[in-house]
């Protein structure tokens, strides 16, 4: 490894190129953040020279270099930009921009020294001059635009570039346009070179030449040049990977392509197929889980490395987890075969996430989503990518949503499910995915943070317990009575017999809880809300009940239970309110097609004796749908 300090004109005058791999991220410098303090640092060194002062150099930081073999004669010298892109490509920016300023001031004699430093010579001896001409050659992403942007040659050619970027007066946009890197940058140092020249416009030429000077010879950088035997790949790790900069998937996907170059593979092949999908604005979208927020690329390579290697993996270490996975076995894995895997299980993913698809494993997705137990993708990934057959996979998913619905429904507790599920999935890889050893791992948990409740448990909870509002939340209960729908549906001939999307409906207490004003007791009676709420306290307390109030606490105990709820138009819920059955019933008659409302039309009353018919039917419904541990 060699390092030297050197001018900008040093690093550029040579007829070399800086490429950026096509693997590292694209160019991300802002004006806001960069380029006006860039700006400051030249002008300050500009104005020194032209007053004659004592000009100090400017320290621009380090770029990691690793030069490329050279075949023949034709081409230019290639160097690989391991660290420090940011820089370079932002230099190519400004010697660009001090082209576009020199041409528009006419002033060309002083051209030839910046167009040495901003483009490579000779063309004829190149293997391909549209790009080689270029001092520094970006990624992928940026290739486009770059060339549009930097073939150029004045600011009115540059406008007719890029049209959707300029107002009508031909200024750049400042709201509602997102515009190219690279044009935003030759934009900005060119005004404000073309400001700082016509501040003093008798001298433009002595101003314009203090400027070249202040970027050339006054801004300095670190050039280290790595020699054959050092490992890129260590080396951006170290500058890179213990940090915040990038990314642990930057780090991945350099890593991937670092391996792909070793094994002498196509790495723009690669990249064309198989990584390039990553790139898109879905897999960059910022996902929260908890207090943590990543992109979800990150949450697909951290689901499927615990798929993978059947273990917990620290997120924190994404990136030395996902070498670990890649190395295991010797290393055996080549590039290609790392991102097949990749893109096997994100096309797994994209379905789980989204809940649809044609595998078993969309449909599992929908049913848990309300559930919004994430630490269950490794294990529901591992299944769906195991060679088990679509119906012993939709079994297994079964089970899992069996697990999730009667551990919600009876109250248990969800906190411990990443190691729930953690553990179980190491268990059932060792013992063979298959519907009859998840179900065995599901049935043989006693704790209580993880037992899988028996129908005993889940009926009772299903007539009685006080589910909404009380210890399921909306989604979860909407989610519950949806699947009761489809399953009623199946029971009768039914002119719709597919389910429609059921989201946007309320979930109803068919007895109001606020049930006083308009539904008298059995003897006709009305109670009020101190009333009942007196009641409440003595039942707590332990203290016997008069029958009257037997009859309140009766009652009150009903309101939240399974047999007391459904699904109702918002419209509709609103208008019924407090109101009589007799209001809701003729509501439901002119609105309703569901089955869970249906055979209300024909009830006369809406009491605790219907209440209680009502769950009995839906609890029985629960369990076949719902399917709980059996030997």
């Amino acid at each position: 490894m060699k390092s030297e300090t050197i001018t900008i004109q040093n690093i550029f005058q040579d007829r070399r190129q800086y490429c950026v791999p096509f693997y590292q991220r694209a160019y991300v410098w802002t004006l806001r953040d960069q380029w006006e303090q860039l700006w400051e640092d030249i002008r300050d060194k500009a104005e020194g020279r032209f007053n004659k002062g004592k000009v100090t150099p400017h320290f621009l930081g380090a770029v990691v270099l690793d030069p490329q073999p050279r075949e023949g004669l034709v081409s230019v010298d290639v160097l690989h930009i391991i660290d420090g892109q940011q820089r370079l490509t932002t230099l190519q920016f400004v010697l660009g921009s001090v082209l576009l300023t020199l041409r528009r001031a006419g002033l060309e004699n002083l051209m030839s020294v910046v167009t040495a430093c901003a483009r490579n010579g000779n063309p004829d001896t190149m293997r391909n001059p549209a790009t080689e001409v270029f001092k520094v050659w970006p990624t992928f992403r940026d290739q486009k635009n770059f060339i549009l942007a930097l073939e150029a040659q004045d600011l009115e050619e540059l406008r007719s570039r890029f049209p959707t970027s300029f107002t009508q007066v031909g200024t750049l946009k400042k709201v509602g346009a997102d515009h190219p890197p690279a044009l935003e940058a030759l934009w900005y140092f060119t005004s404000r070179f073309e400001s700082w020249i016509a501040e003093v416009p008798e001298r433009t030429s002595d101003r314009a030449e203090s400027l070249i000077l202040a970027i050339l010879r006054d801004l300095k950088i670190v050039s280290i040049l790595l020699d054959p035997e050092d490992d890129a790949q260590v080396i951006f790790e170290t500058l890179n990977g213990r940090g915040a900069q990038l990314h642990a998937t930057d780090l991945i996907r350099n890593y991937l392509f670092m391996r792909a170059d070793r094994d002498g593979a196509d790495s723009q092949n690669l990249y064309d197929t198989l990584w390039s999908p990553f790139e898109t604005a879905y897999w960059a979208e910022y996902q929260r889980r908890g207090r943590m927020k990543k992109p979800r690329l990150e949450w697909l390579i951290h689901a499927s490395l615990q798929a993978e290697l059947h273990e917990e993996i620290d997120l924190s270490r994404l990136y030395f987890e996902y070498r670990r996975f890649a190395t295991e076995g010797g290393g055996s894995a080549s590039a290609r075969e790392q991102l097949l895997t990749l893109s096997k299980y994100a096309r797994h993913y994209t379905e789980l996430v989204a809940g649809v698809g044609e595998m078993p494993i969309a449909r599992f997705g929908r049913r848990i989503a309300p559930y919004d137990i994430t630490t269950l993708h490794p294990l529901a990934l591992m299944i769906s990518t195991s060679s088990a057959s679509d119906a012993e996979k939709s079994e297994m998913f079964g089970d899992l949503v069996s697990f999730l619905v009667r551990r919600s429904v009876c109250g248990l507790t969800s906190k411990n499910y990443n190691n729930v599920f953690i553990t179980t999935l190491r268990q059932l890889h060792g013992a063979g995915i298959n519907a009859s050893a998840l179900r065995g791992l599901l049935t043989s948990a006693t704790g209580e943070a993880s037992r899988w409740p028996a129908d005993a448990e889940f009926r009772s909870a299903c007539l009685a317990a006080p589910l909404y509002v009380g210890r399921v939340e909306t989604p979860k209960i909407r989610a519950i009575l949806t699947e009761l729908e489809a399953f009623l549906r199946t029971s009768v001939k039914t002119e719709e017999p597919d389910l429609p999307d059921l989201s946007d409906l309320d979930v109803d207490h068919l007895m109001p809880r606020s049930w006083f004003t308009h539904w008298p007791l059995a003897d006709g009676t009305t109670v009020s809300g101190a009333e009942s709420a007196a009641v409440e306290l003595l039942a707590r307390s332990g203290t016997p009940l008069s029958e009257r109030q037997k009859q309140i606490n009766d009652r009150q105990a009903v309101i939240a239970t399974l047999g007391n709820l459904s699904l109702l138009n918002l419209s509709v819920n609103r208008e019924a309110q407090h109101f009589a059955f007799t209001k809701k019933r003729d509501l439901l008659i002119a609105n309703t097609n569901l089955r869970l409302n249906i055979p209300l039309i024909s009830l006369p009353v809406w009491d605790e004796s219907a209440i209680g018919k009502r769950g009995e039917l839906l609890a029985n419904a629960a369990l076949k749908i719902w399917p709980g541990p059996r030997p």
